[in-house]
């Protein structure tokens, strides 16, 4: 029986925070990067004027269907495809939905959009390992005793979880766990 991989798509297999913070930036002439960002919560990133306005740029539309994938994040995966279950595992404001799906179409048609799974609770869903950046989905899903591995961030430092840096280490963690 082959395993299941949680895969997360925001800052794992797109590069989500490029964008959203080259938005911000644009509108509040500013110079916020992922670097800067010590825990999970922007609002303590962005100038007072902005505050909890940053994640309103999460929901304009067409911001998910023009993400780029992270380096190597599409290849990977194809490789893994053959060798593991997988579940794109992700959690989202309701309009980018339809985005996320058509997303997974589009740079991933071999995964394909039936594997999507949307859900804020990473922890119910069952597979044997999650890759996420986000702190608490690191920290829930270790705690259920399976394994967590963090793409690795400044916001997600403190979690006591396996990090790597690009999808190749990924792939050799893997390897290294077969």
């Amino acid at each position: 029986m082959k395993k299941t991989l949680l895969i997360d798509m925001d800052s794992v297999i797109c590069d989500l925070m490029s964008v959203w913070h080259e938005r911000y930036n644009r509108d509040y002439q500013d110079n916020l990067t992922v670097d800067r960002l010590e825990c999970w919560n922007s609002e303590k990133y962005v100038k007072p004027e902005c505050g909890t306005k940053i994640y309103d740029y999460l929901k304009e539309p067409g911001l998910f269907l023009g993400l780029e994938p992270l380096p190597n994040a599409i290849e990977v995966l194809e490789r893994l495809h053959g060798k593991y279950d997988i579940l794109i595992v992700t959690s989202s404001v309701s309009n980018a939905f339809a985005e996320k799906e058509l997303w997974i179409e589009k740079y991933l048609p071999f995964i394909g959009k039936h594997n999507l799974v949307f859900s804020h609770r990473k922890d119910m869903i069952v597979g044997d390992l999650l890759f996420d950046d986000a702190p608490h989905n690191l920290t829930a899903f270790s705690s259920t005793g399976r394994i967590a591995v963090a793409m690795d961030y400044p916001y997600n430092k403190e979690v006591p979880v396996p990090r790597v840096k690009n999808w190749l280490e990924f792939e050799e963690f893997l390897k290294k766990g077969d």
